[in-house]
């Protein structure tokens, strides 16, 4: 039973944690919380379901279509709507997320309906035994690919110079303009990852529950507490925010209540940032002016 959970948590935790790198790498970037994350996954999920049903492609050329189509999603997003408003003050951009959000949700309602469809598993299989556990071929493709990312991104934003660029924007964008870096472009990027971060969430998320508007709602949320928990400063946060979460509430699920799963999982974040404000892995942020 224990183990059991363990795998299931921690299974449910990579979804949350690769939601949360999504996040994290924007506000590295522009010190900005996109709150509409979820909502762009949900539509680059829909997209790859409308391949799959309506256009008759295979799952795998339909999934990488549907991250290109949340790439490009979001560059638009932040060239038409966040690019005008870049040196407004960030409250006022966070709002403008909050209304993409709404505004999403209720165009994809529009478009696909309120009535939950289901999406296919990314491998198909039976469950594997490992002693006590069994272990789902989705679980271990969810799991790996998280860790995987988590390095990658690190990687990114500690070696390379678009990672330098991305994190000289964070610090000073006038600065980062004199020297001849492209903020336009890296903030495009930015957003493009993080879009494609979210879609991947989404499509592997999909199975697990019924496809429709609302589906990222409780995972945007959750997402956001991992990235809290971790440390909004911290790539590798976000993944142990994200594990720890999954973890600790199919705990709580399995031997207290899994109606009040969610109220443990945040009473918990509290305790620990009344503890440590700035996240398990974040550290305090001075900003060069």
């Amino acid at each position: 039973m224990l183990t059991q959970q363990i795998v299931s948590g921690l299974a449910a935790g990579s979804l949350y944690a690769l939601a949360a790198l999504g996040l994290v790498l924007i506000y590295k970037t522009s010190d900005l919380v996109n709150f509409a994350q979820g909502e762009m996954a949900m539509i680059s999920t829909f997209v790859g379901f409308t391949l799959i049903h309506s256009w008759g492609m295979g799952y795998w050329l339909s999934f990488l279509l549907a991250l290109v189509f949340a790439a490009v999603f979001g560059i638009i997003v932040e060239r038409v709507f966040m690019r005008p408003v870049q040196k407004a003050p960030v409250l006022s951009q966070i709002i403008l997320t909050l209304g993409l959000y709404m505004a999403f949700r209720g165009i994809a309602g529009m478009i696909w309906g309120y009535e939950p469809a289901s999406f296919p598993e990314a491998i198909k299989g039976e469950p594997i035994s490992l002693g006590s556990m069994l272990v789902t071929p989705n679980q271990i493709l969810i799991f790996t690919l998280t860790i995987a990312l988590m390095f990658l991104f690190f990687y990114l934003f500690r070696y390379t110079m678009v990672g330098l660029a991305m994190r000289a924007a964070a610090q000073n964008l006038g600065t980062t303009e004199l020297m001849g870096i492209r903020v336009g472009s890296i903030f495009s990027l930015t957003w493009a990852i993080s879009a494609v971060l979210g879609g991947i969430a989404g499509l592997l998320i999909a199975p697990t529950t019924f496809l429709d508007p609302n589906m990222m709602g409780e995972v945007a949320i959750k997402a956001f507490a991992a990235a809290v928990l971790g440390g909004f400063s911290s790539l590798p946060g976000a993944v142990i925010g994200g594990l720890s979460i999954g973890l600790f509430e199919n705990l709580v699920a399995g031997y207290v209540s899994a109606e009040l799963k969610t109220a443990f999982v945040f009473f918990l974040i509290i305790l620990i940032l009344y503890v440590k404000p700035t996240g398990l892995l974040g550290i305090k942020q001075v900003k060069k002016v």
